[in-house]
This record gives structure tokens, sequence and C-alpha cells, in this order.
């Protein structure tokens, strides 16, 4: 029989569950001492930073929960990051909700500023101006944030769901388990992708394709991904993979050989022996870019949507290279991203040929959360996994996935374009 050991806490953290930090502190507490019992946690430990999901906007239990922390005098004691909300405030009636639910979303969005946390509102907080190091814990949410700073950034996150994040944020203490501890991180799968050839990764929608297949590989597992030149890999293409990976599977963590922090530390010892392997096929990709494709590809084509994860600098950059030839968009093009990138994007000239060739922008939201595509629309194409993963369900909107060329030239050309030679 197993003994498991008592949660040991220290004085100040003592000191905040019984009150003495405040009532807001000790509500935030006892959710975190909560957490560790059932995780079987024997301490807490520091993090560094947070970020929140919980401000996207559910009911009333979501906004009485993040008032009653302010009412209660609670603020964020690491520095906070915030996730998409259900409105983008800098185009105010671009998402169509009922104006009680708007209020009460922009009510959620207002409590958590109140928290002391930054108005981010992004999906990307690793697209801002700070972000943690390798090796240091932290308390991050939404999905595919976990997945990039445990896989690419090489912190230290376990998956912190809503009302977890806020009291994670308003602590600074987290439970001593799972994937902060060293020993969870190692890898238990590893995935032999040295038979995909390499102009097939030189596709940005095959990794999205090779999330989809190692969320459905791995479910929550550790793996390692083996036989791609690290040449290939890049940041934007690492986010494709581990945003579908994190939709398609539970994937929180994985690490590419010769590429992501902790692989390339541990270089020949990883993957370690014994542990099982399974061979990537590029017909495994094309089928999982045919799932994520739930529309014929000669369908009627009604929109694209771009940024989900939130479009990054390089991204806008890479589109505003792909619209140096004149030429305006045939039907809506969508991208969110958030303040930040979009600021840097205008300053640095990638967003002027993108506004001029009929692009929309959309902030602190996203399009597959909140009511923003015409009720027309009824086929998207799209370069996100994660987008073409959840569009479906969420909206009743059919899919295909595609690389940002593609939808370019599908956006000006108003009817699916797609290049079969690049599977």
């Amino acid at each position: 029989m197993t003994v498991v050991s008592p949660l040991v806490l220290t004085a100040e953290d003592e000191a905040k569950l019984s009150g003495e930090r405040g009532p807001g502190v000790a509500m935030a507490m006892r959710i975190v001492v909560a957490l560790a019992r059932v995780a079987e946690a024997t301490e807490l430990i520091d993090v560094e930073s947070a970020h929140i999901d919980s401000c996207l906007y559910h009911g009333q239990a979501g906004l009485d929960f993040a008032e009653t922390l302010a009412r209660l005098g609670a603020r964020v004691s690491v520095p906070t990051t915030l996730n998409v909300s259900s409105l983008d405030l800098m185009h105010p009636g671009l998402v169509r909700l009922d104006p009680e639910e708007a209020a009460a979303a922009r009510r959620l969005m207002d409590a958590y500023v109140a928290l002391g946390a930054r108005p981010t509102w992004t999906c990307a907080p690793y697209q801002v101006d700070s972000r943690p190091e390798a090796g240091t814990d932290i308390a991050w949410a939404e999905s595919n944030a976990i997945v990039f700073a445990n896989s690419v950034l090489g912190a230290r996150t376990a998956r912190y769901g809503d009302f977890l994040d806020a009291c994670a944020a308003v602590t600074g203490r987290v439970p001593l388990a799972g994937l902060h501890l060293p020993a969870e991180r190692v890898p238990t799968l590893a995935v032999d992708c040295s038979d995909l050839p390499a102009h097939v990764l030189e596709s940005e929608a095959a990794w999205a394709a090779l999330g989809f297949v190692l969320g459905r590989i791995a479910g929550e597992e550790v793996s390692i991904l083996t036989g791609i030149d690290p040449a290939s890999v890049d940041e934007d293409r690492l986010k494709a993979l581990g945003a579908t990976a994190a939709s398609s599977g539970g994937v929180a963590l994985f690490h590419v050989a010769g590429s992501t922090p902790e692989a390339k530390a541990a270089g020949s010892a990883w993957p370690p022996d014994g542990i099982r392997s399974i061979p990537l096929t590029r017909e495994m990709l094309t089928a999982a870019r045919d799932e994520l494709s739930t529309a014929a590809t000669d369908a009627p084509l009604d929109a694209i949507s771009l940024g989900t994860p939130h479009f990054s600098l390089t991204e806008f950059e890479k589109l505003a290279d792909l619209l140096c030839e004149p030429g305006n968009f045939a039907l809506p093009v969508w991208i969110s991203t958030s303040r930040s990138v979009l600021a840097e994007a205008r300053e640095r000239g990638f967003l002027e040929p993108c506004e001029r060739a009929g692009a929309q922008i959309v902030v602190d939201t996203c399009t597959y959360l909140v009511p923003i595509l015409a009720d027309s629309v009824r086929t998207t194409m799209t370069t996100s996994g994660k987008w073409a993963w959840y569009a479906p369900a969420n909206m009743g909107i059919n899919t295909v996935l595609g690389t940002l060329a593609e939808c370019v030239a599908s956006a000006r050309a108003g009817r699916v374009i797609r290049d079969g030679s690049a599977w």
C-alpha cells in the first residue's frame, strides 16, 4: 500500500491560508491547497509568472468568481498576462453579442485588470515583450500557451485551467507536481519522423497535420520527435504543431530531438532506452490534413481565417511579402492577433499591405470563439489546425486546411486553391 506524504506548508503559506494577507488571498490559497492535496503534492513552489485563461465569458459563475476576488482585495503577486476575451475592444461592434452578454463580458475583463493583470488579451503570451526562461516555474493556462512554454521555451507549467490560473497568480504558489517535476518531463514515447520527405516539412500546413497526428498518438504522454532536421524548425512551426496537438489530444509537452531546449540538453540520452517508438509517415500527415478539412476542395469558399493561435510578427512579415504583387481579396480575410504584435507590425510596415488588400484585423479575441464571421459563412480556409479542429463544432463551419500562400491565392481567386504536390 502506497503511503502518501502529507502536504507541508511554509509559514507564509499558512499566513495566506489563514487570512493574514487578506480575504482575497485566503480564497485563492484555499483553492491552491485543495489542488495540491488532489495532486498528492508534498509542498508548494513559487512561480515567476502566470497567464490567466478565465477571462473568456462563459456565464455568471466565472464573472462572480473574478469580481469576488477583486472585491475581497486580491491582487496578482507575479507578472500576469491575460488570455483572449469575448470582445474586441479596439473594434467596437465587431463581435455580435447581445447587449447583456457583452456587458457581462466587459465586466469580466475589467475584473481581471482590477486584479493587476496586464490587459494583453492574447492566447500567445510568448509573443509579448517578456517570456519565461528555460527551467523556470510558471502557472500558465490556455492549451497552446502551456505546450509552447513547456516545449519551446523549456519553462515548467502544469495545466492550469479556469480559476486555478487566477489563484496561482494571486498567491504566487502552485503544487510541486506534474510537469513541474523533472522526472515527469522525460519522454515516454518516441515518434520517428525520419521517413517524412524534407519538402513536406517545408509546408507550414504539414506542421499542423503533424500536431494533429501527435495529439492522437500521444494523448497526454510526453513524446520526443526524432528524425526532423533542426534547420526546418522555427517557432511558428512549433506553435502550429503544439496548438494542434493540444487540441486533438492532451499534449502539454513534447520534445524535438536536436531542437527544443531539453532535448538539446539531453543529447543522445534521449530517446531513453526501452520506450515505445511509432513511425510517422507522409500518408499519416495527408490523412490528418484531410480530416482537418471538412469541406470538399471544390466547395464554395466564403472566408479565410488566420491567427489561431494569434498571428505572430514573422507571420505578418510573410503575409506582407506575399502581398507585394497588387491584387485585392475577393472574400473576407480575418487576422486574429494581439495588440502588441499589431502595433509592431504597423510600425514595421507589415500591416499596410494586409489592410490594403482587404484583410480585417481582430484583437483581444478569436474568430472561432465568438460571433464575428457572417452568419452566411459556411466554408472557411485556414492555416490553423486548432481553428480547423474547433470551428466545425463551435460554429457549424466547414474548413479547408492550407498554407499561408494557398490562403492568399484562394482569397484573391474567391475559391479554394491548394497545391497537392507539397504533400
